[in-house]
């Protein structure tokens, strides 16, 4: 995994390809859209990835308090809350991503897609390491809970409604509640 690799430059709106791959991923992954204007303006999960990449600028320049509130208020105009602090690499997808919840310190790789009510959260409050650290090319079902500070390797899938509380290798998937952890096909 790629993550402990990544620079502190944040991904914004410094490098035109960058918006430009993001509108690409969802054009890519949903067949129902038609332009990129549509994305532009209806993708929530779009909208939410793009306050988050301002928001966390704001939080690594020390500016916390305006982190903490353009988050917010991307979680009340999208329903998704990610919190500035957190780690995304690039061209997350977020797909019909009501209620999904993104903690302090997790950490996504490249070309993640998360669908409606996932948590990336902690099992507990102590300093450090809470929340779970992502691979690249990784998906995420809808509903599924992804918690403490475990690894998803590359390449893993998580079944809808999981409840995962421990490592998933690369490529392997995981289903159920709690999970269990599927072997590569």
């Amino acid at each position: 995994m790629k993550l402990l690799k990544r620079s502190n430059k944040p991904l914004l709106f410094g490098r035109k390809s960058a918006l430009i791959e993001e509108i690409q991923m969802v054009r890519n992954h949903d067949p129902s859209v038609t332009s990129n204007a549509q994305v532009i303006l209806t993708y929530s999960g779009l909208h939410a990835v793009w306050f988050y990449r301002l928001s966390h600028l704001l939080w690594i320049r020390n500016h916390h308090l305006a982190a903490r509130l353009i988050s917010q208020l991307a979680h009340v105009l999208t329903g998704i809350e990610i919190h500035p602090a957190a780690t995304i690499g690039k061209r997350l997808l977020i797909d019909h991503g009501t209620g999904i919840v993104i903690g302090e310190t997790a950490e996504i790789g490249d070309d993640v897609v998360l669908y409606h009510g996932v948590t990336l959260g902690g099992v507990s409050n102590k300093p450090g390491r809470r929340h779970p650290k992502i691979g690249d090319r990784v998906f995420i079902g809808a509903g599924a809970a992804v918690l403490g500070a475990i690894t998803i390797g590359d390449g893993a899938k998580i079944g809808a409604l999981s409840l995962v509380l421990r490592d998933v290798p690369a490529h392997h998937t995981a289903v159920g509640n709690p999970a269990r952890i599927l072997s590569p096909k």
